[in-house]
Formats: structure tokens, sequence, C-alpha cells
């Protein structure tokens, strides 16, 4: 290959520099054949993302793509074929037939990784079918600023359950052994490295402020089990953690990325931001030095995006000896292992018989039930829930006829707002509604708007007509800056709403559809229930309906802690010293917090060893019943506290989950295991290390102690 092949290889365009015309609601995406080919010949791009403001069809995607690999390979000298990479979110989102699934955040509620792989293969088979083989997900950084708006792309706040969420999603979409060369499989790109959910101010891309332990006791689990299992591709963390950006840190994308945990993959940039450690970060002072350091920190692709900025500067920069062509050959052959191992070379291609499946029932029934098992019940005082169907209710509130709410960002768009886009055939909660009891018992009243007041009045003289009042209320669809808010508190409108008919004396049920928990706790006393929807997807309508009726029965637990105030931002897994008067800690609803329409009740814990040394394993047991009168599904969590330590220690911390499903009465003996692992941390000198000491095991409302024990390692 020459120099400028393999820098071509090493550069990635958007579709909208390929483009004669931009995608949108009533007018039709074109092609550029003659800027495709400019791309391709001139320039040898070895890859283009993205779509140009809006999904396509799949007759189209297949037409772009084949175009796209008929230059690549037949008018090169080389017959590369080009990557096509996607934000496949919440299914193949950017592909107008795609079946979409829940939020990552929603998918994390249902404690279920089996249900995340599902859908990862079916989202997987979708993007491939197009004729993308590579997706830019799952998002592996732990989401533990509730503020932060990429929030509901993430698996919640805790790292053993982004760990092992991420590790299904990546099985689902690789294949298990990973087999992207299959035609139903794509590869996964684990995102961002690292530290990019923890922002200090909340807002989207500013800076970060993590000590070496946090990072790797909170921030790289995660990323460390994806390429245990085996994923292509990472890309990078678009802000800075202590001052430096990560798209320059040689000690993170290559010491411990690539050198530590042994990562095989090609790493790429986010959008624009190599050129932003010159034009942002300020730590280049022009657009070669950012090349430079970005390509010797470990960068393998730049997602330029909108020019061949890279190309031209980085050609220059080894030609001028400023970089030196083993990097350049070690970034390229990162690049074409995958494209081999993708069999992109065999088969560049679409493959139009698998457009038939598309879309699917049966997919859309596995996103129907990732939905009602996401759905989680905060309250339900006196056993409110399940309503009967002969009730009058009134629906009413911002989110109750939208169909964009129940998706978010990443949805037809990248805001995800376009509402005329969304197919019919998918209810509002609105319809969903007046589906499962009759139009004739359902009221509706738009009542506010998510930021204005619209009829409050109107919708308040409505609740004193009907037996019940649904009030679906949260957020608008956002994604990444443009979801920046100052304060976590719902919009003054309404909270208007709600408490204009909560003084009616109509009981009050309340949906909140969000991706972020909004702080509602002047309206949580006079409510009489409450239902977190988080983002539930394009089936999240009739999910509401089937938990609000019972004719599901919810168990979704809670996959971050719920705040009671907008600076009371604190975790599950809270130091000692957080719970001191006068400022303990108290959110509206913790980490797992969850009810059902039926009761469970644990007995008999039983640990096999009561002193463990660290070559051994711990074997835990412990029974559920079913105590109530309706089947539901349980989610046992096992959580571990280390006692004393030589760094202050967390409250607690989820080790193990599963979910159970059990019939009225029925009861089953839960096992787990833990090693040594599972009771280490780093200490003062950054080492990974289990120390002697008393340990708790916690399951539902039971406990039991264990020493930790010198011995054999």
């Amino acid at each position: 290959m020459t120099l400028e092949e393999k820098v071509g290889q090493m550069t990635q365009v958007t579709l909208q520099v390929v483009s004669k015309t931009r995608g949108a609601w009533g007018q039709k995406h074109e092609i550029d054949l003659e800027k495709l080919r400019a791309a391709i010949v001139k320039y040898h791009v070895g890859s283009i993302l993205n779509v140009y403001d809006m999904a396509l069809t799949l007759d189209e995607w297949q037409a772009l793509i084949t175009q796209i690999q008929d230059i690549a390979t037949k008018e090169t000298n080389l017959g590369i074929p080009v990557i096509y990479g996607i934000d496949a979110i919440h299914g193949a989102n950017y592909v107008m037939e795609a079946t979409l699934f829940p939020q990552s955040i929603a998918l994390a509620a249902t404690r279920n990784p089996a249900l995340v792989k599902k859908s990862a293969e079916i989202t997987a088979y979708e993007i491939r079918a197009a004729g993308i083989p590579w997706n830019f997900n799952p998002v592996l950084g732990v989401g533990r600023n509730q503020l932060w708006p990429r929030l509901w792309e993430t698996f919640g706040e805790d790292p053993y359950l982004v760990s092992m969420m991420g590790e299904a999603y990546i099985q689902g979409i690789e294949g298990s052994p990973n087999s992207i060369g299959d035609m139903d499989k794509t590869a996964a790109c684990m995102k961002h490295f690292i530290g990019y959910t923890v922002p200090l101010s909340g807002k989207d891309r500013t800076p970060a402020w993590i000590p070496e332990r946090m990072l790797r006791d909170y921030f790289l689990p995660p990323f460390r089990k994806a390429v245990e299992a085996g994923v292509h591709t990472v890309m990078v963390n678009s802000g800075e953690i202590n001052g430096i950006p990560v798209h320059g840190d040689h000690y993170l994308l290559t010491e411990v990325l690539k050198n530590e945990l042994g990562f095989q993959g090609f790493v790429v940039s986010d959008w624009a931001d190599v050129n932003n450690l010159y034009t942002r970060d300020k730590v280049s002072a022009s657009p070669e030095a950012a090349v430079k350091l970005a390509v010797m920190a470990g960068i393998d692709m730049s997602m330029v995006p909108y020019d061949f900025s890279f190309y031209d500067i980085l050609v220059k920069l080894v030609q001028d000896g400023e970089v030196p062509v083993a990097r350049i050959d070690d970034a390229v052959s990162r690049i074409l292992r995958v494209k081999f191992a993708l069999n992109l070379f065999e088969k560049p291609y679409p493959n139009r018989k698998m457009a038939a499946k598309v879309g699917s029932q049966e997919s859309a029934r596995t996103s129907l039930q990732a939905a009602r098992e996401a759905l989680t019940l905060l309250k339900n005082e006196n056993g409110f829930l399940p309503l009967k169907k002969g009730l009058s209710i009134l629906v009413t509130g911002p989110n109750a006829n939208l169909r964009s709410v129940l998706n978010g960002g990443w949805t037809y768009t990248w805001q995800g707002n376009e509402e005329a886009v969304y197919p019919k055939e998918k209810k509002t909660i609105l319809e969903a509604l007046q589906d499962k009891i009759g139009p004739g018992n359902v009221v509706y009243v738009a009542g506010s708007e998510h930021e204005q007041a619209v009829n409050i009045k109107a919708a308040a003289d409505a609740a004193k007509r009907v037996d019940v009042a649904v009030v679906c209320i949260g957020e608008a669809p956002y994604c990444e800056t443009p979801g920046n808010i100052h304060d976590l508190t719902l919009p003054q409108a309404q909270s208007d709403l709600v408490a204009a008919i909560q003084k009616t004396g109509t009981p009050v049920v309340l949906v909140l559809v969000e991706g972020r928990p909004r702080i509602i706790t002047p309206l949580v006393d006079d409510a009489q229930a409450i239902l977190l929807a988080y983002l539930p997807g394009p089936e999240g309508g009739r999910a509401i309906a089937d938990v609000l009726y019972g004719d599901y029965n919810p168990s979704g637990k809670l996959p971050y802690t719920y705040p009671r105030y907008p600076n009371d931002l604190t975790n599950y897994d809270h130091k000692p010293i957080e719970m001191d008067d006068p400022g303990r800690r108290n959110p509206l609803w913790e980490f797992g917090h969850g009810l059902s329409y039926t009761t469970f009740v644990y007995d008999d814990l039983t640990i096999d060893l009561k002193e463990m040394s660290l070559d051994k394993s711990l074997n835990i047991s412990v029974n559920v019943v079913n105590s109530g009168d309706r089947a539901g599904k349980v989610v046992v969590e096992l959580y571990l506290s280390d006692l004393v330590r030589s760094i202050s220690p967390p409250n607690k911390q989820l080790k193990r989950f599963t979910g159970v499903p059990l019939k009225p009465g029925e009861s089953k003996t839960i096992q787990f295991t833990l090693d040594q692992t599972d009771l280490s941390f780093h200490n003062r000198a950054n080492e990974f290390v289990a120390e002697p000491g008393e340990f708790k095991i916690t399951i539902g409302n039971l406990t039991e102690t264990f020493t930790l024990v010198a011995g054999k390692e």
C-alpha cells in the first residue's frame, strides 16, 4: 500500500460530504457520485458514516451501500471495501422499516441480559440487511451524574450492571463467539472510552475529574469486560479527564486500552474531536499538531468528518518524519483486520434476501416484551394499581399523545423530534389506553406542553368528571449537547398541571416518560401511583397500558438513584461519610427499587464458608417465595459490603442479579458464587487487591457475614 492509501484507510467522512441533497421529511436524500468517487478514489477514504439528517428506507440503504462498494472495490487499485458505520442505538434507528427497542437505560431496568442480547441480535441483522457492518454502540460509560443528557444511552450507575448488559449486547451484535463475518452480525463499537459519563457540571462534553483509583474501580470494568468479550472497535470520549482531552491521551488509549487490556481492534475518534484538540481544547497550537497528538496517542481512524483535512495533514506529517510509518502501519493493520473479520472483501454488498425479516412482527414482540420488563413501578399506594377496566379515566400531559417521546434521540433523526416520521401504527399512550378500555371510557385533554401551559383548567375540570387521572409527564426528545439543562426539576408547566388535578381529589397516576430522573418531589405524596417508563421505544404505549391494567405485572428495577432534590445527586454505593447527619442522603427512590403487583418473601440465606481464603470461592443460596396472589417476576440482587478497608468502602455494591418468574405460592432457591475479584478494589498504591476482613452479603431484607482471611492467592 502507498502512504496515501494507508492514510485514506484511517480517514472517515460523513455522508453529507458525498451527498447532493440532504434527507428530510418530504425530500429524498441523493448521493453525488462524483463527490463519492473523489472521496474513495482520490482520497482513498476507508470509512463513511451517518445519515444526512434523516433515516433512509431499506431499499435506499441497499442502493447507497452498493454504489459505495462498487467504486471502492472496482475503481481503486487495491479494491478495499469501505466500512460504513451507523449509530444503531436502540435498534436500527436509521432504517425506516426497522425494529426499534427501549433505550439502554430502560433495558438496564429489565435486569435481563438475555433480552438485551436478543435485541442486539435483531439490531445486527437489520443494519446488516441494509448493508451496514458497523454499529457505534454500546455505550459502556457508567452513568453516575443524573443531570447528564446522555444518561439514557447508558446502562445505569453501577459498574457491574453496565458490564453485564454491555457484554450481552456485544454478544448479540457480534455473536458468541464473535462471528462478525456472518451476514447477520456486525462489529460493535464500545464507547466512549473512558470517563465521558461523569462531567462535573452535568453538561455534555464538559470536563471530568476522575482519580486513577476511581477510574479503575468504577469506569474501566465495563470496557475490560467488553475487550474480554472480543469487541472489535472502540470510540473515544469527546471530553477531557483531569485536564487532558482523551483524544490526546497516550496513557489511556495506548498504555491502558491497547497494552494493558490487550484490545486488538481499532480506535475511532468521535465527531471532529481530532481537530477539536486545536479548535476547542487548546492543547495543540495548529491542526497539524492536533493530528500528530491524536495519532501518536493511539487514534487509528479519525471521524473528521466534513472534509479531508486529516488525510492531507497526516500524509505530510509522515513525509516530514513527524509521525513514524510504523504507527501508520499499526493503525491500518487494525482497520484491515476488522474489515477482513467482517468478510467485507468477500461480501461487500447488502444481501437483498434479508429484507423480508426486517421489522418483523416477531421482532416487534421482543421490543414489546423489553418495554414491559423495563417499566418500573415506583409507588402504588394501598394497591391502587392495577386499574379496573370499567373506570373512566382522564389522560393528560405533554407525553400522552406523542410517539417521539417514547423513543427519544437517535430515532429517525439525531434529536428524534420529527414527530411526522414516526409510524402511525405504533400507539401513543393515549391510543393504547383507548384500545385497552375503549375510547368511550377515555377523556383526553392536553393540559400542558413540556415547557408551557396549554389548558390546565380544562384538564382539571375534566378530572372532576372521571374516576382516575393518568398524567403523562417527563421530557421531550433530545440527544447529546442539545439536551443540556440547568436544573433537573420538572418544568413548572407540568408541575402546575399535576398539582391542579391533584387538588380536585380525583386519584392521580403519574406516568414518567423521561431519559433521566426529573425532580417530582412536590407531586409524590398526593399521587396514588407512579410508573416510570424511561424511554420505552415504539411499543411503550402498549406496554404502559398493559401494566396500568394488570395485563402485565411490572418487574423493572431502577438502574440509577432517583434524586429528591436538584443538588442531591448521589449514587447508591455511597461512602460512610455521606450518611453523617445533618447531610444524610435521602433520595426519592434507591437504585434497585421497583414494586410488583404481588409480594415476594426471602428466607434461608446461607453461605458455605464463614471464613474464606483468597484461593476459594464463596457459594451463596437464598430462597424466594411468591407470597401474593398474582404471577410475577422477581429480580434477585446480591449486594456485597466490605465493612473495613484501607480505602473507605462503599455502603454496598451490586455483585450478582437474576430474574425469576414465580407463580403464586411458588418458591425457588437461587444460587450465586463470589470469588476474589468480587472482593477486590484498588488500594492506596492503585494495586488491585482483596484485603482480609469482614464482609456482609445482602439479598432483600436478609444479611449474612463472612471473613476473608489471609492465605493462598
